[in-house]
């Protein structure tokens, strides 16, 4: 049996042991969503403007239990929706869980995503959260994936960081030392890890990360088992996750949670260092913050394959030409106080609300300005926080 096949069947062994992610099955939707699984706000993250198309294809690359796959079906209601993963026992609970809370337009397959190019077709929406990380050949596995994204066609990506993960990676080693010979047992190693968080003394390091970070997830052992005894993880730091990404060919279009890679956030008070850190390359600048705020835990990000076209609104008559839209990850709209798609709270102005209610991707913004006193600088600012998502006028 080669390295991968006995990595494989190690991991496929932990999640028939403990299926992940081990969220309740729910006999109706599950609640919120999460913006980078809704197609038009992804889509409009990564161009800046709605997508043409909706009836897409997409691909639960390593979907566990399917809580994400759930999501991508409910969020994307004209897309079809394919999810792999190697371990059967997560894909009968992921089956499960879509088959009573309505998820229809959905299969599922037992498979590596090395053999990827078995299934057909292309896809538009490639979503990768938690899987790269624990296959022996994290470069392998992204070339195959790389391989199935249609022109145009964005992917998401979730990996792990090094830096905000280094305590736990102490505690996988310390687990895998007091097993010994019976490491594989991943009952026996939840069951040694949870002894030694018992042990040790309340102002160990390990402790004080476990409280402050972890240890409400972990009281589940599918949660505890999956980040301590979990039999390969390769965490990244910025340079070895961009080698990764250029293993891909495709473009990197940007982290999903970009305001943690601003500078400004962290030297703020010190502008002429943030002038200083203008002449190095985003990575460097990346890789900067990473150093001065090794709370990073994890990656995530969209890649892209060409051509993928980036609206340009800085022409008024361009603008007013557009048709919006609101973005389909809004919550609690109509009301002035809203979360917006990443759930942080927006207090919106009475023009705003009103030029909002008239967002129903038929009136051009012109025409909508006839009758709300915005101003095309209020438009701008919706636009910004993505509020609304715009299609180019004809």
């Amino acid at each position: 049996m080669s390295d991968s096949q006995t990595v494989s069947t190690a991991v496929a062994k932990l999640y028939d042991t403990y299926p992940f992610p081990p969220e309740p099955l729910l006999d109706e939707p599950p609640p919120g969503y999460n913006w980078r699984w809704n197609w038009l706000a992804a889509y409009n993250f990564c161009t800046l403007q709605k997508p043409q198309k909706q009836d897409i294809r997409i691909l639960d690359a390593g979907c566990g239990t399917g809580v994400g796959t759930e999501y991508l079906v409910h969020l994307n209601p004209t897309a079809t929706v394919v999810g792999i993963d190697i371990s059967a026992g997560a894909l009968s609970v992921a089956k499960e869980r879509c088959q009573r809370s309505g998820a229809n337009s959905v299969e599922f397959h037992q498979l590596s995503l090395y053999d990827v190019e078995q299934l057909p077709g292309e896809f538009d929406l490639i979503n990768c959260v938690g899987v790269l990380h624990h296959l022996s050949d994290p470069i392998r596995g992204i070339k195959a994936l790389a391989k199935k994204l249609a022109p145009g066609g964005i992917m998401h990506i979730f990996v792990y960081g090094e830096l905000g993960r280094w305590e736990i990676q102490l505690m996988q080693k310390a687990i895998a030392l007091l097993q010994g010979e019976q490491r594989g047992d991943y009952r026996d190693g939840v069951f040694v890890g949870r002894t030694i968080f018992a042990s040790l003394p309340q102002n160990n390091r390990i402790v004080k990360r476990e409280k402050e970070r972890w240890s409400m997830e972990n009281q589940r052992d599918e949660c505890f088992a999956d980040m301590y005894v979990h039999p390969q993880e390769i965490d990244y730091n910025i340079e070895t996750l961009f080698a990764l990404i250029d293993a891909s060919e495709l473009d990197f279009v940007g982290f999903s949670n970009p305001a943690f890679w601003q500078l400004q956030r962290l030297l703020d008070k010190a502008p002429e260092l943030i002038e200083r850190s203008e002449k190095l390359s985003d990575r460097q600048r990346y890789r900067l913050i990473e150093l001065l705020d090794p709370e990073v835990t994890h990656y995530e990000f969209f890649l892209s394959r060409p051509p993928l076209p980036k609206a340009d609104w800085s022409a008024d008559n361009t603008v007013l030409a557009a048709i919006p839209d609101r973005n389909p990850c809004i919550d609690g709209f109509p009301n002035q106080c809203v979360f917006n798609y990443d759930y942080q709270i927006v207090n919106l102005s009475v023009a705003e609300l009103e030029f909002l209610r008239h967002c129903e991707g038929k009136l051009t913004v012109a025409e909508i300005l006839t009758s709300v006193e915005l101003g095309l600088e209020g438009v701008r600012s919706l636009l910004r926080q993505q509020l609304i998502l715009l299609t180019p006028g004809e």
